[in-house]
This record gives structure tokens, C-alpha cells and sequence, in this order.
């Protein structure tokens, strides 16, 4: 039975970099055989179907952005329940008044955190949390003016990091439904 996957690709279309045109994208996974292929904005954010495993899935992306579009970008890939799990276990609940201040970013490979480094940083109600490999950030006055978002990979290590606000991921919960 086909399995729901969140492909959520960093540095595309951000910037004037990583250029991927998402129509063509979207193409290309249904060609290799992909399901029900969809995309949310251009920032990288697809959803598709696949009997395969995490891991293959992952990987034939990565190819794909690779041997078609010249890209070599990360691909984090999450399942709908991991998505869904993220989002219920968010402990910044005064972000649901104003989804784009709280920042989900996903994490792989080993995870390191300099928490008072980054805590001194933080100001006027800023917050964050690290749950396993998901890292919640709370910018209350915007995340443009936030000096821990700006600096923050100073503080957290990981092999690779995206970062959606929770106004996307939950527009992505919803389409994953479709």
C-alpha cells in the first residue's frame, strides 16, 4: 500500500538560488513513479505516494533533483504522521494566533544545541525547544528581526536543517489529505 511522504527540500527557489521550476519537478517525480504528486508554493515543499521505503524515496529524489535540475540539495523527508505528531507536540501554543511566528525546523543526522548560547540571544518573548530531531523556534516580533533565528546556525548542528513556518506545515497537513 502507498505511504503519503512530506519531501521537504532546502535552499530552493529561495534567494534567486536553487532555482527549480516546481511544474517541471512535479513531472519528473510522477515519471519515475511517484503518486498523486503535488507541490505547496516554491519554496520545495511535495507531497507524493510511494509503496517504496523512506530511504529509497529519499534517495530517488535527490537523483532526480540531481541528474535532472543540476541540484544537490537536501531532502528531508517525513511521513504524515511525523508531521502531524510535530505540529501536536508544538510547545508554543500562543503561535496559533499568528502561525508565521513559530519556525518547525526538521533535523537530521546528529543534533547539537548550545542552548545557553542561543538563550542569551533570545529577547522580547522569544523562545525555543528541541524535541528529538525537531526544533521549534517562537518569534514573536518576526522572525526577520530575530537575532537567534539569525544566528542560529551557530548554535544548532545538525547534517541538515529545514525550516517551514507553522502556517505552511499546516497548509501541508492539509494537502497531504488530498
Amino acid at each position: 500500500m502507498a505511504q503519503t511522504w512530506i519531501a521537504l527540500l532546502r535552499g530552493v527557489n529561495v534567494g534567486g538560488t536553487g532555482k527549480l521550476p516546481m511544474a517541471d519537478f512535479r513531472a519528473a517525480l510522477s515519471a519515475a513513479g511517484f503518486g498523486n504528486v503535488r507541490s505547496y508554493i516554491q519554496s520545495g515543499n511535495i507531497i507524493l505516494e510511494s509503496e517504496r521505503d523512506r530511504e529509497t524515496v529519499e534517495s530517488r529524489i535527490k537523483d532526480i533533483l540531481q541528474d535532472e535540475f543540476s541540484l544537490d540539495r537536501p531532502v528531508l523527508l517525513r511521513s504524515v504522521d511525523q508531521l502531524r505528531t510535530a505540529l501536536a507536540d508544538n510547545p508554543f501554543p500562543q503561535a496559533e494566533a499568528n502561525p508565521k511566528t513559530l519556525h518547525i525546523m526538521f533535523l537530521t543526522g546528529k543534533v547539537s544545541l548550545d542552548e545557553a548560547g542561543l538563550r542569551a540571544l533570545c529577547d522580547k518573548g522569544e523562545e525555543f525547544s528541541l524535541l528529538g530531531d525537531v526544533f521549534y523556534l517562537y518569534t514573536p516580533n518576526g522572525y526577520g528581526r530575530s537575532k537567534p533565528a539569525e544566528r542560529l546556525d551557530r548554535f544548532l548542528k545538525a547534517e541538515a536543517v529545514t525550516a517551514r513556518n507553522l502556517n505552511s506545515f499546516q497548509k501541508i497537513l492539509a494537502l497531504s489529505a488530498n
